[in-house]
């Protein structure tokens, strides 16, 4: 099992890691502030499996942006300190697959960029649940991150179709869903990675 990390660097895929920026959940750009950047790895196996979607995300027309990979350890306790919220972070890095190198968020975009429409934003992100959050104020976002399970049918027709589109897109090349992110992606056997720092 090669638990070396590679890095995704290739046109099809719009790297734009989320907690490289501040228009986030947490509102800072944690990457950044540790020197890790704007910089998506993952182990060899998940990244071949990603690179395998390029074939068909010609056929569609589409891009992958990828808003999430391989997290350091080091970020993610501080991302868990700023929103302790039940599920929304692992409680131990050791848990989460980001910490592996063997977890995505992403959502599908036109070529030219311009994200699909989804049910919600990655990380069901909003800037008016941001604030609040980052007050202690916990149950508005707690609610609306119902829209981001995959089991949510009060989006829209083309949101819900574009939802599922990805999911069968991701599980049909080595990945799987979880039920409350429509975004996140788990390589198949993750647990079997040791956490990389």
């Amino acid at each position: 099992m090669n638990n070396d990390l590679v890095l995704i660097d290739e046109p099809h895929f719009i790297i734009d890691m989320m907690y490289a920026r501040t228009n986030n959940m947490v509102g800072q750009a944690v990457y950044q502030d540790i020197g890790f950047g704007n910089q998506a790895y993952l182990v060899k196996a998940a990244a071949e499996k990603l690179f395998s979607l390029i074939p068909l995300l010609e056929k569609y027309h589409y891009k992958m942006r990828i808003c999430d990979a391989y997290r350091p350890p080091e970020a993610h306790n501080r991302l868990l300190e700023i929103i302790p919220i039940e599920g929304f972070f692992a409680k131990d890095y050791q848990k989460s697959n980001h910490c592996h190198g063997t977890a995505v968020d992403v959502c599908l975009t036109d070529f030219e960029g311009n994200n699909l429409l989804y049910p919600t934003e990655i990380d069901a992100y909003e800037k008016q649940y941001q604030e609040q959050v980052l007050k202690g104020d916990f149950a508005a976002f707690q609610k609306h991150l119902i829209k981001a399970r995959h089991d949510y049918q009060g989006a829209s027709v083309e949101a819900i179709k574009n939802r599922e589109f990805l999911k069968d897109l991701m599980e049909s090349h080595g990945f799987e869903a979880i039920p409350h992110e429509w975004w996140h992606y788990n390589l198949k056997g993750w647990q079997h990675y040791p956490v990389i720092d």
